[in-house]
């Protein structure tokens, strides 16, 4: 066996993989589903939901990119509706897919099957946080078809707490329920990685996708706290006219600004995180070699979700706040690029002289690394005052914005989900339409947002339902962008689907990848494994010479 050395007696191949039942055959009632307490089961429930408001948060999207065709407001009826839209976009996309997405649903899968253990240390608290997601995803969508909510997603106060005419309190009680479901996982994730990993399992032996997730837990646990607590007292300001953020009551909406980017900020690193461990199993496994510099990428994935509460300032450049403060928020904006240039030269330096094998994960592995260098670099820009203030809140901000979210996270989700696809369906994926799903990918979502990093610097702000003439070219642009990333967003959801009747089943280790989950059965056993196995060696025990079977 290649990868992660595991005694031979010690995982599932007692028994050939046809005589192991699977987590999915196990039972086959609706109810067995819903009140499952298996960590795999609750994986593919928030697999479910969060494609649901991908796809929802996508559709909003599309009119919003069919409403900027034209200088002129003629598809929505009125700038209000067009506020309503982005807002619920931004609500949709932000709280209920991206960072969802890979914690909660490939997080759920792998953790306790990459440590070697049979479930999380809580299975039922995590059954209960899919559903407090539940709960929160559906007050939000009731909030969307009475009338939706106008304030972006940033709640922005007074306008929020005193003047918006629009749901924000049922906005605002759908995220702060969503929080505890965020913080419910990542406790669970931080306990099962410190209590459950198997004999030989030392941290310098984790796989680096378990770093990051554990790391990303962290940030959940800490940070989403003070997302509600903000969100609660804009909920008392607006309901008891309480004066915490209103001038006119005494209050300061700075103060507003603080709590939620102090929250927002590290939220980011709750998207991208995980996607760099998302990245740390498919690049070794596609280039033959182990990763580079594994010390070093595990603590710059610390570092990053350290760093990342002491920049939460540098969204406030132009909000009053003090020169030397931004100074100072600046700097530490600037730090984040040492940790996060570590792991883009780790990459590569993993791929030079490797045998690399261009399957479908690896092309969206080389696609985030792409895109997600831009949207960093991007972003240093947007941490120096001087280029801040000329572009703040332009499309510029919307497109170094969306190069780390969606050139970034949802990259990398889709690379993650085609890798352990075999594992956790028991099939194969169409590997030809894969591949043209991803370059299709690739290609729309620069034409959909470099033409805005131009408009942002020709000074178009966002928001706006309505541009100068001379800005069309470049959001007509944008527009058939989105149409072409529609297409190949929604490609893989349909040959995934059909994967499941049509393609051969999968073998227990497709890509010759190291790793216990590897050495389970695809798809594996309700408990993982028949015995605890026991780890000799660590992570990423790649044989240059080695082929991939598939």
């Amino acid at each position: 066996m290649s990868g992660t050395l595991v005694e031979p007696h010690a995982h599932s191949g007692h028994r050939p993989p046809e005589e192991v039942e699977n987590y999915i055959a196990a039972e086959h009632s609706v109810r067995s589903w819903l009140l499952t307490v298996d960590h795999k089961r609750i994986g593919i429930l928030y697999m479910v939901s969060i494609t649901l408001f991908f796809f929802i948060g996508g559709v909003m999207a599309t009119l919003i990119r069919l409403e900027l065709m034209t200088p002129k407001g003629d598809i929505l009826k009125s700038a209000d509706e067009y506020n309503r839209l982005f807002t619920q976009h931004g609500i949709v996309m932000i709280f209920f897919f991206l960072i969802p997405s890979i914690p909660a649903v490939l997080g759920n899968f792998l953790i306790p099957l990459q440590i070697g253990a049979r479930d999380l240390a809580f299975p039922k608290l995590n059954l209960l946080s899919w559903y407090i997601f539940i709960i929160g995803g559906a007050i939000s969508l009731g909030v969307m078809v009475t009338g939706g909510v106008d304030t972006g997603w940033t709640f922005y106060t007074p306008f929020s707490s005193m003047y918006s005419n629009t749901n924000v309190i049922a906005t605002a009680i759908g995220v702060f329920i969503v929080g505890f479901s965020s913080i419910l996982t990542g406790l669970n994730f931080i306990v099962t990685i410190h209590t459950m990993r198997c004999p030989g399992m030392t941290w310098g032996r984790l796989p680096l996708f378990c770093w990051a997730t554990y790391a990303t837990s962290l940030v959940q646990v800490l940070g989403t706290p003070v997302l509600a607590i903000t969100i609660a007292l804009l909920g008392l300001e607006r309901l008891l006219h309480v004066g915490i953020f209103d001038p006119k009551l005494g209050g300061d909406p700075v103060l507003f600004q603080h709590m939620f980017w102090f929250y927002s900020h590290p939220a980011v690193y709750i998207m991208v995180l995980p996607s760099f461990g998302v990245l740390n199993e498919i690049i070794p496994c596609f280039s033959r070699r182990p990763i580079f510099g594994y010390k070093f990428m595990a603590g710059a994935i610390l570092a990053i979700s350290m760093l990342g509460f002491l920049v939460w300032g540098h969204h406030m450049f132009v909000s009053g706040q003090s020169m030397y403060a931004g100074m100072i928020f600046a700097i530490l904006s600037l730090l984040v690029g040492i940790p996060s240039g570590i792991k883009v030269f780790n990459w590569t330096a993993t791929m030079y002289k490797g045998q690399i094998i261009g399957k479908t994960p690896m092309l969206y592995a080389l696609g985030f690394v792409g895109l997600f260098t831009i949207g960093g670099l991007t972003g240093l820009m947007l941490a120096s005052l001087a280029i801040d203030v000329h572009v703040h809140d332009t499309y510029f901000v919307v497109a170094h914005f969306h190069y780390i979210m969606v050139g970034g996270a949802t990259m990398a989700y889709l690379g993650g989900l085609h890798f352990w696809w075999p594992k956790i369906s028991g099939r194969m994926y169409p590997e030809f339409w894969g591949k043209v799903a991803a370059m299709i990918i690739f290609v729309g979502f620069n034409l959909t947002f470099f033409p805005q990093f131009l408009l942002g610097y020709l000074g178009m702000p966002r928001r706006y339902y309505e541009y100068r003439p001379e800005f069309q070219i470049l959001h007509v642009m944008s527009t058939a962008g989105s149409s072409i990333l529609a297409v190949g967003f929604a490609m893989p959801l349909v040959y995934l689907i059909l994967s499941l009747w049509y393609s051969p089943k999968a073998p227990a280790n497709p890509w010759g990848a190291t790793g216990l989950e590897w050495t389970t059965p695809s798809p594996p056993p309700p408990y993982n494994f028949e015995t605890t196995p026991i780890v000799t060696e660590g992570p990423y025990q790649y044989d240059h010479d080695e082929v991939a079977h598939a």
